[in-house]
C-alpha cells in the first residue's frame, strides 16, 4: 500500500489477466536464464542492504528469498529490484525494498510472533514477514488489492498469513493482541485501537505525519507492564492512511 521513500517487456497473457484479477495466479513458466537472472538481483539486492546498513541475518535472508518481481505489475518487471517505490494501481506502490528490510528489521520479529500488518497493498511485506514469525495477520482498505494479495500469497504457499479486506484504523480485533504490528501508510496521528491491540512486551512501527509530507517513522513500545513509548526513527514519506474517519484530528 506505501507510496514511501527513506529521505537520506512485458510479462506472458496469463500473467497479465493474474494481475488484473481475471485469472487464477499461477506461476510462470520455467525460464532458467530469467529465473537465474532475478536470483542474481536479489543477491545484489541483499549486498545493497547490508551496506545500507542492514544487520539482521533473518531478514536478510527474508528479502533474498522472496520474490519481490511477483509483487509488481508486468511493466514493473525490469525495475522490480531497484531500490525506490512502484506503482501498483489504485494510487499505492509497493514499498521501496530498503524501507521494507529497515521496518521489518525495527519490528525485531521473532519466530512465535503473531503479527498485524496495516496496508497489505502488493502483499510483499506480508511475504518478506511471512518466514520470520508463526503468523501474519494483513489489512487492505481496497479490495482488488487484497483480493490480489490473497491469491499471490497462496500460489507462493505462504499459509501463515492471512488476508482482510477492511479499515486498518479499527486492526483486527478478534485476533488480537499482537506481538508486533507494522503499519505501511501514515495516520496523521497513532490510532488508539492499534495500540491497544499491541501485546505487552510488543514493538509497533508506523509512519506518523501529516498527509503529502515529510513523517515520522516510529517505533513504538509496550512495556510488560503496558506503559507505552515511543521513539522516532528516521524521516520517510508514506501514502495517507485511510479509513478511520473517527480516528482524525
Amino acid at each position: 500500500m506505501p507510496n514511501d521513500i527513506l529521505i537520506r517487456k512485458r510479462w506472458p497473457a496469463m500473467l497479465l489477466a493474474c494481475w488484473a484479477g481475471i485469472a487464477a495466479c499461477a506461476p510462470p513458466p520455467a525460464n532458467r536464464s530469467g529465473e537465474d537472472a532475478m536470483t542474481l538481483q536479489r543477491e545484489r539486492l541483499v549486498e545493497d542492504l547490508r551496506a545500507q546498513g542492514i544487520r539482521d541475518a533473518r531478514v536478510l535472508e527474508a528479502m533474498r528469498a522472496t520474490p519481490r518481481e511477483r509483487f509488481v505489475p508486468p511493466d514493473g518487471v525490469a525495475a522490480a529490484y531497484g531500490d525506490h517505490p512502484l506503482p501498483i494501481g489504485h494510487g499505492q506502490t509497493i514499498s521501496q525494498p530498503y524501507i521494507v528490510a529497515r521496518m521489518t528489521e525495527l519490528l525485531d520479529p521473532q519466530p512465535g510472533d503473531r503479527v498485524l500488518e496495516i496496508g497489505t497493498g502488493s502483499g510483499y511485506q506480508a511475504a518478506v514477514l511471512a518466514p520470520l514469525v508463526a503468523r501474519v495477520y494483513t489489512i487492505e482498505i481496497v479490495p482488488p488489492l487484497a483480493e490480489r494479495s490473497r491469491a499471490l500469497l497462496r500460489t507462493l504457499g505462504l499459509d501463515n498469513v492471512e488476508v482482510r479486506t477492511g479499515d486498518g484504523y479499527a486492526g483486527w480485533p478478534e485476533a488480537a493482541p499482537f506481538d508486533a504490528i507494522v503499519v505501511t501508510a501514515a495516520p496523521e496521528r497513532v490510532p488508539q485501537a492499534l495500540v491497544d491491540q499491541l501485546a505487552p512486551g510488543g514493538r509497533m512501527v508506523i509512519p506518523v505525519g501529516p498527509q503529502r509530507a515529510v513523517q515520522s517513522l516510529t517505533v513504538i513500545e509496550k512495556s510488560a507492564s503496558g506503559e507505552v513509548s515511543e521513539r522516532r526513527v528516521a524521516a520517510v514519506r508514506f501514502v495517507p492512511m485511510t479509513g478511520g474517519e473517527s480516528e482524525r484530528p
